[in-house]
């Protein structure tokens, strides 16, 4: 283990989190109960954190707040109730998907700043790409004004916090089926739509965007926990 000085006080360095990248499409219901066990296993101190980028298969998922209300018309897709917090949102092929198991004890525990360093993470990646990702004051999640000047959401944001461990994270829409957020009202907002990357005239790889989600990441959380 690794120590670093701290007002003349030795603190132990956190190990760099694990990075996961999975090529074929994740099965949510299996990513849920892996992202339970290794929470538990960082808990118990077994094993380190995680940040875990996949697709999911088509399918929406309900977070803690979601409003039956706002399922318009599902298509035959799945739906999941999640315990992660949130409304209604669609996954699929063409989402980056950034599972983040981290232990919020050793590093902050204080969700709204987990929640503000999600937000900063996927900013910096977008920044990456010459684009400009927003907060916006009352909407969860990174939004972004386009070429023809309206306002939509790029990237959205559902967490869990067990025990100090986090669970769930964040979707970034890189190139998937925008028509199937037809499907719900996102996130229970209605007032603006949906787009993404490709969508934008920004033409890159999911290669591309994994390798700057991981430079954006470090950035925010640092390599061992600390920014």
């Amino acid at each position: 283990m690794a120590w670093q000085a701290s007002d003349d006080v030795l603190e132990p360095l956190l190990e760099p989190p694990e990075w996961r990248v999975e090529d074929a499409l994740v099965d949510y219901p299996a990513a849920v109960a892996e992202m339970d066990r290794r929470a538990a296993a960082i808990r118990a101190g077994s094993e380190r954190e995680l940040v875990w980028l996949l697709e999911h298969s088509p399918l929406y998922t309900a977070g803690t707040s979601a409003d039956d209300a706002e399922l318009l018309d599902a298509g035959g897709l799945p739906v999941h109730r999640s315990g992660r917090g949130g409304r209604l949102t669609y996954h699929g092929p063409g989402q980056r998907i950034g599972y983040c198991l981290l232990d919020l004890k050793r590093r902050q525990p204080d969700v709204r700043w987990y929640v503000a360093r999600l937000e900063d993470w996927l900013i910096r990646t977008l920044a990456l790409f010459n684009m400009k990702g927003e907060r916006r004051e009352g909407r969860i999640g990174v939004w972004v004004v386009g070429q023809d000047g309206r306002e939509r959401k790029i990237a959205a944001l559902g967490v869990r916090v067990r025990q100090w461990v986090t669970l769930h994270g964040v979707a970034l829409n890189v190139d998937p089926d925008l028509t199937r957020f037809g499907g719900i009202v996102p996130c229970g907002v209605r007032e603006f739509g949906v787009t993404s990357l490709v969508r934008e005239g920004i033409l890159v790889s999911m290669p591309e965007v994994d390798a700057a989600m991981k430079l954006a990441f470090e950035d925010v959380f640092g390599k061992d926990g600390r920014p």
